[in-house]
């Protein structure tokens, strides 16, 4: 454990760590909703309202966490979802999440709006995915694509739960909007957080100057703190069912939607050859007042019926929380905001303490409930 970990013995503990050491703006762009903002508290209600039914005297002396996720074995049930902003919380915080996750024997998802270009990721090591939003310019985003499967990308996510840019308001009262900007309105605060200051921004203008939109052509690439460049932008409203089929064409590994929460969607991503799905609100950051994912999980693994994979991501806080997740049916869990506040709160360490913690809930849930392998959760294990 390392000295800025110390004390942290669950996520919450990383949570506030990273909330002191952010600025305003930062730390709510990584940790508030959409709008009124109901979504994370229904997110977590909808886990806290399941209750296991353990069972005793089962020999749970040697618990195996393993399981195999699209082919590959992963030493833990869950991935680091893909988190876009990670090189604004840390410097270089996608790298850093990229190697935790590696050590760790786990799934990283690389976001194509990294600020690290996708071939950056290639000598890294372990279990990479890729996931994508569609940009305006479609050739841009089919080119980034092809790089990822060049660069050894096992799987493709494309995100599909923001057809139009989300409404969060809140960045427009801090100062901060997006993308990121320093004015008159933020920079007090942003001087009161000397940490961050010195060793993110200070350490990227040391090292060539702000960080860049990565994974698009050099003349299009921008500043996360100036605007986007024509072409460059994300657009998915024009998106349909034949958009996803000419991705499914051009993706030679294991193709999955993200973001399904209606189980005739997944009927349909069934349709088109996707290998997998998840099941995700976007952790409440696109539409608020949506449905939970976890609440929408079991009508989405019915109507696959084990003919894909079914992942789950949003409002994930513990280890039971996935041990849940996979009871009603999931392969595995996405964790995003958990492996953040790690990052935030002292790198790559952090990100590996917010791993181990979720990992060492996950066994110890399973020998509570007097189960010693993945395979053998499912919903007996609920109360």
């Amino acid at each position: 454990m390392g000295m800025d970990t110390l004390g942290c013995f669950n996520i919450a503990d990383l949570r506030e760590k990273a909330r002191r050491r952010l600025p305003l703006g930062v730390w709510e762009y990584l940790e508030r909703g959409v709008e009124d903002e109901t979504g994370m508290d229904r997110n977590r209600s909808a886990f806290d309202g399941l209750t296991f039914r353990p069972r005793v005297l089962r020999k749970v002396d040697a618990i195996d966490t393993r399981t195999t996720i699209f082919g590959q074995e992963s030493a833990l049930p869950f991935a680091i979802a893909p988190t876009g902003a990670a090189g604004i919380m840390w410097y270089r915080g996608d790298h850093d999440l990229a190697r935790a996750a590696a050590a760790a024997g786990i799934p990283f998802t690389i976001s194509s709006a990294s600020t690290m270009d996708v071939e950056e990721f290639a000598d890294l090591g372990g279990n990479r995915w890729f996931q994508l939003y569609l940009w305006e310019n479609r050739e841009l985003s089919h080119d980034v694509v092809r790089r990822a499967h060049e660069v050894g990308c096992e799987a493709l996510f494309v995100t599909l739960d923001l057809p139009v840019p989300p409404n969060r308001e809140y960045l427009a009262h801090n100062g901060f909007g997006m993308p990121f900007a320093l004015n008159r309105r933020n920079l007090p605060d942003i001087l009161a957080h000397p940490r961050w200051l010195t060793g993110v921004i200070g350490r990227y203008m040391l090292s060539g100057g702000i960080p860049k939109q990565a994974n698009l052509p050099k003349a299009m690439k921008h500043s996360v703190i100036r605007g986007a460049k024509p072409g460059a932008l994300f657009k998915q409203d024009d998106l349909d069912w034949d958009g996803i089929k000419r991705l499914r064409d051009i993706w030679q590994g294991a193709f999955v939607l993200k973001g399904i929460l209606h189980p005739d969607d997944a009927r349909m991503a069934l349709e088109v050859g996707a290998d997998g799905v998840v099941v995700s609100n976007h952790g409440a950051r696109a539409l608020d007042h949506s449905v939970a994912a976890i609440d929408a999980l079991p009508e989405v693994v019915e109507a696959v019926s084990g003919k894909m994979t079914v992942l789950l991501d949003s409002g994930i806080r513990r280890g039971s929380d996935i041990v849940k997740a996979l009871a009603l049916g999931a392969d595995g869990a996405m964790v995003g905001r958990a492996t953040l506040y790690g990052l935030a709160a002292a790198g790559e360490p952090g990100v590996a303490r917010a791993i181990d913690l979720l990992g060492d809930e996950v066994s110890r849930t399973m020998a509570m409930l007097g189960l010693s392998s993945i395979d053998q959760i499912d919903r007996a294990a609920l109360g």
